[in-house]
């Protein structure tokens, strides 16, 4: 089973939501969209899903019309960053809803509830109430009244944005596995975030979306090891990628006046002139040997210290794997490591990578 969409666009008061989008998918397999609030990700699976019309462009279905197919004849389940789940209802009555709705088989009805609770770790709640449950538990109600469809395309919408950060990073790698059991019966899943670690801990395809364009389709190691531009490369790092201008100058590779490195290997056959680099804040640590920088802001985050540090005209956020604390305004010297540099043409497309040299 082959999912194909060509040239989708929609538009509404003169924005486009979805612009000139294609791809293709295949079954058995995981997707990630990921994207900023806005750049069309909810709009994309709300009309693979039917309940949005595009102004333009086909969708597929193993060679079949997709786009003519009605809604409720597709095999498409669609999980929401809310918890929509019946109030009113148990646990159980809430998964076995839409299995009532094509008037299955009680005994059938009764089976596929149980085997979804049991994937979602909800086995034993099936007669408590929607409100007795957790923030998390309702997610898992939710998700498990869409695995009950069996549906061919398996559509989840940002569905821990609204947990908290322990449940997120715990659903996270439960929802994994689930999702990959759920892959090789051959079903396509398809999930959207705005979450950088999300997206690279699912893996599979990645798909990067902004202002209703894809801006580049695939693995996850590949996006990670040479994100295809500038916005892609601050898309997918949390926090975004460090950007700054520099020069190649003979061997040396010039940031600020203050600032010189000595060219590594995979920079060395950038033909010389003006770039923008770029570096992951694990790339920027304290070292004693390294430049000053003033501190802007201390950011602590887990076990881990984000630093806002500044030189010159160059803003960059480095990483320590302890906690600190810093004045704002303190002086510090910070190494860069030149091994970990990106390098970016004036139209901002990779031209290399530390992972491959020279584009």
């Amino acid at each position: 089973m082959s999912l194909k969409v060509s040239n989708l666009s929609m538009k509404f008061k003169d924005e486009f939501h979805l612009n000139d989008v294609s791809f293709e998918m295949s079954k058995g397999k995981i997707y990630t969209i990921i994207g900023r609030t806005l750049s069309g990700k909810t709009t994309l699976l709300k009309t693979i899903a039917g309940l949005t019309n595009p102004d333009s462009g086909e969708m597929s279905l193993d060679g079949v019309d997709f786009g003519a197919v009605p809604v409720w004849k597709r095999q498409v389940a669609m999980v929401y960053q809310q918890f929509i789940n019946y109030p009113h209802l148990s646990v159980f009555e809430n998964v076995a809803f839409p299995l009532k709705q094509r008037k299955m088989p009680r005994p059938e009805i009764d089976t596929r509830v149980r085997q979804a609770l049991e994937q979602v770790g909800l086995q034993g709640f099936e007669t408590r109430k929607i409100q007795a449950l957790s923030g998390g538990q309702q997610q898992r109600v939710a998700l498990a009244r869409s695995l009950v469809k069996e549906a061919n395309i398996l559509l989840l919408d940002e569905p821990l944005v609204n947990l908290d950060y322990k449940l997120r990073e715990q659903l996270r790698e439960e929802f994994k596995n689930i999702f990959s059991a759920k892959a090789s019966e051959n079903a396509i899943l398809i999930y959207s975030t705005t979450d950088p670690v999300e997206a690279m801990q699912l893996g599979g395809e990645i798909i990067v979306m902004d202002e209703g364009r894809i801006l580049q389709q695939a693995s996850a190691q590949e996006i990670y090891e040479n994100p295809k531009t500038t916005k892609v490369a601050q898309i997918t790092n949390d926090p975004a990628m460090n950007l700054f201008e520099g020069e190649v100058v003979d061997s040396t590779l010039v940031l600020t006046s203050s600032i010189h490195l000595d060219l590594p290997p995979h920079l060395a056959a950038l033909p010389r002139g003006k770039y923008t680099f770029g570096i992951r804040a694990s790339g920027i640590t304290l070292d004693s040997d390294g430049f000053e920088f003033q501190i802007e802001l201390a950011e602590i985050s887990g076990s881990e210290t984000f630093l806002h540090l500044q030189h010159a005209q160059m803003h960059v956020v480095g990483l320590l794997d302890s906690v600190q604390n810093f004045d704002i305004g303190q002086t510090v010297t910070a190494g860069i490591d030149s091994k970990s540099l990106y390098a970016f043409d004036k139209s901002e497309n990779l031209v290399a990578s530390p992972y491959g040299g020279t584009k």
